[in-house]
């Protein structure tokens, strides 16, 4: 084939953005070859924005028609897993938006079937992996510059949601809909870049806020804790009520730090001698000379590097990627299984919260299950 076509599950914001990607030629190896929508405000908009593609009111029908080779899903959490196992099953290729599920173990279920599929692309709508700033850090942290990683520290409070917001849509922000708040909706892109950065940690402790802010019954303010299990710990920090955001993560290794500003800077200090030998090795006069202000430069050496980001690039890039992959095997940036790391992420944090002690990974997913069926229950 010479394009991917992609049938889009779901014509909300961010299936109408892809479809707009794709009608204005920005995803040069794809097009649309369906689309899919239970709402009928949304097939009237289909048949006027896209009066030559095919709209169905039934995915499987969509995935059975022959009009796609591949699906993207942009529907709630929940609906995820099944909709790309329902692909699988039928030789079509799934591309998940995020979260990969609500929980680990339906995505687990994809995850093991996808494995007995291998000819298939699976990926993940990690658009975030595609941003050069980060994967500038990823290459940073990998290449050892800053050395072994002590600390970590990540406050992303730019997710700022109104009150109608929530009110537009009655799945949104509810246990039963959407699978929980602002760890599952707007925070997935900087958990799933923490852990694919500086890997995952082995205990988690959460302190959680359920409707802190805003009339919703689900987390909207959250600070957690990582033990990383050699001494070295993280804090994240997020929420949706912060009207003037912050986006500021650091890094900090034996031989140097990084930090990042509002996704768009990146400062990186290397220490000319790692933090340990000057320690075992200065003497105390060199020492007050770097109290008081003398020559603190001297002992590293600073790099600030400027990145821009053009709107629905990221998106872009990772649709091309997937096609790419489809067409000639290109690696992908994403892949699908990749997405259970930041699903097992969060669902520590929800249950650390829940049961207000620390979790330890990998999580009790039968616990987790049990008490997230609880809340929708109790939500019903």
């Amino acid at each position: 084939m010479a394009k991917v076509k992609l049938g889009i599950i779901g014509l909300g914001q961010q299936g109408g953005a892809y479809a707009s990607f794709i009608k204005e030629g920005r995803v040069g190896n794809m097009e649309i070859g369906a689309i899919c929508d239970t709402d009928p405000e949304k097939k009237k908009r289909a048949n006027e924005e896209y009066p030559e593609v095919p709209f169905y009111d039934n995915y499987i029908d969509m995935m059975e028609s022959g009009d796609v080779d591949a699906i993207v899903t942009c529907v709630p959490h929940y609906l995820h897993p099944e909709m790309g196992i329902e692909a699988l099953k039928r030789d079509i290729h799934p591309l998940l938006e995020k979260p990969a599920g609500v929980y680990t173990k339906q995505v687990k279920e994809i995850n093991e079937f996808a494995a007995t599929k291998p000819e298939l692309t699976y990926a993940i709508m990690f658009n975030q992996r595609t941003n050069e700033l980060y994967q500038k850090v990823k290459e940073i942290i990998d290449n050892g510059e800053i050395g072994a990683i002590r600390r970590t520290n990540w406050i992303i409070t730019t997710w700022w949601r109104p009150q109608g917001y929530y009110d537009a849509g009655s799945w949104r922000a509810t246990w039963d809909g959407e699978g929980g708040g602002v760890l599952v909706n707007q925070a997935p892109h900087q958990i799933d870049l923490l852990q694919w950065i500086c890997g995952m940690p082995e205990k988690v402790y959460t302190k959680a806020q359920y409707g802190y802010q805003r009339n919703i019954p689900v987390e909207d303010d959250v600070t957690t804790v990582f033990d990383y299990g050699n001494g070295a710990t993280g804090v994240f920090i997020t929420c949706t009520h912060d009207i003037m955001g912050t986006d500021r993560l650091e890094i900090h290794g034996d031989k140097g730090k990084i930090v990042v500003d509002d996704s768009k800077k990146v400062t990186v200090k290397r220490l000319n001698t790692p933090e340990s030998e000057m320690s075992d090795s200065m003497s105390m006069q060199d020492v007050m000379k770097l109290f008081q202000g003398e020559g603190p430069g001297s002992i590293y050496q600073e790099e600030v590097l400027e990145f821009e980001s053009v709107w629905g690039g990221q998106h872009v890039a990772v649709l091309e990627n997937f096609a790419a992959n489809i067409l000639d095997g290109t690696p992908l940036i994403a892949p699908g299984s990749d997405g259970i790391n930041g699903v097992e992420l969060a669902n520590a944090m929800h249950l650390s919260s829940w049961l207000n002690k620390e979790i330890s990974l990998p999580i009790n997913e039968e616990q987790y299950l049990e008490e997230l069926t609880k809340l929708r229950q109790q939500e019903k």
